[in-house]
């Protein structure tokens, strides 16, 4: 089995990030987010070493036909991105050339019924990464309503979440991904014409807070900057408007720019040497792309070097 034939498919924006990162052959980088192994497999087919991280073990256990296939170029370990450093150092790594993050859920878990990320398949109201910890059913069945008001408007910017949070509480207890689906109908309608189901921004939500995920996009913006080399590069591909904040505040704040801070870590103003050099501008998918790939349309890649 071939290397490229290893991976199931390619990962979005996957030339544009495969250019940001000029790798030459000899270096070592890092997949912060293996998923099914398509950065990795271009990282390894341009003569990286990459060193691959992925807290899932559906992915770990699908991605070692990958590792085999790499011929030693890709090593793939369990854990979450925002700890690579951590990982890296144990792993007797001090320092890389490149780190890539494609951040948020991956085709495989909204592919799977069981893993309860997508209302479109009927599964159990899961929605864990790593399959470990507290299910959305559980958090959903036991949190009061103002939590879940909360969550649902800060990490899915639902103008309706009052609403949506009374009804799954009055909809108690919630197995599946389809009786969450119908509370948000319930609460918010749905007209036979809408292009976008209106419990998208809720399961969104949910799925975020379930996982910690712009949490770890922080912690992992400063793992990758603590390992990068000089003249390293950074390459981060996001899915919506809150993700791509973090990293263009982080961007703009480590290259002397004006801006930092986040939601989670109001801006301080202190006196700091540049990290970064002038980030390079924001890309996303051209038509080609968004014609094979749908999926791909909210995608939008930060690249920079360390300086």
């Amino acid at each position: 089995m071939s290397l490229s034939s290893a991976a199931p498919h390619l990962p979005v924006l996957f030339d544009e990030v495969m250019a940001g990162l000029q790798i030459a052959a000899g270096e070592r980088h890092v997949d912060g987010t293996f998923g099914a192994g398509g950065y990795s497999v271009g990282m390894a087919a341009l003569g990286a070493q990459v060193f691959a991280i992925d807290q899932d073990p559906d992915a770990i256990a699908e991605g070692q036909a990958v590792v085999v296939a790499s011929n030693g170029a890709i090593t793939l370990v369990r854990g979450n991105f925002s700890e690579m450093d951590v990982l890296l150092r144990a792993a007797g790594i001090d320092a890389v050339d490149g780190v890539t993050l494609d951040i948020g859920v991956s085709s495989m878990q909204l592919d799977r019924a069981r893993r309860g990320f997508a209302f479109r398949l009927d599964g159990p109201l899961d929605m864990r990464m790593s399959q470990e910890g507290e299910t959305a059913a559980e958090w959903l069945n036991r949190a009061d309503e103002e939590e879940i008001a909360n969550v649902i408007y800060r990490y899915g910017e639902e103008r309706g979440s009052r609403r949506v949070a009374r009804a799954i509480v009055d909809a108690r207890p919630l197995v599946t991904t389809s009786d969450l689906q119908a509370a948000v109908h319930r609460a918010l309608g749905r007209k036979p014409g809408d292009k976008t189901d209106p419990a998208t921004r809720t399961f969104q939500a949910i799925r975020i807070f379930i996982n910690g995920e712009l949490d770890a996009l922080e912690r992992g913006l400063e793992a990758a900057e603590l390992m990068l080399k000089a003249g390293g590069r950074l390459a981060v591909v996001t899915f919506h408007s809150m993700e791509d904040r973090i990293v263009k505040n982080f961007l703009r704040a480590r290259s002397g720019q004006e801006g930092g801070g986040s939601r989670h870590r109001p801006e301080v103003a202190v006196s700091r040497a540049a990290t970064f050099q002038k980030p390079a501008r924001a890309v996303r998918p051209g038509a080609e792309e968004l014609r094979i790939n749908p999926r791909a349309r909210s995608a939008t890649l930060r690249s920079a070097v360390r300086t």
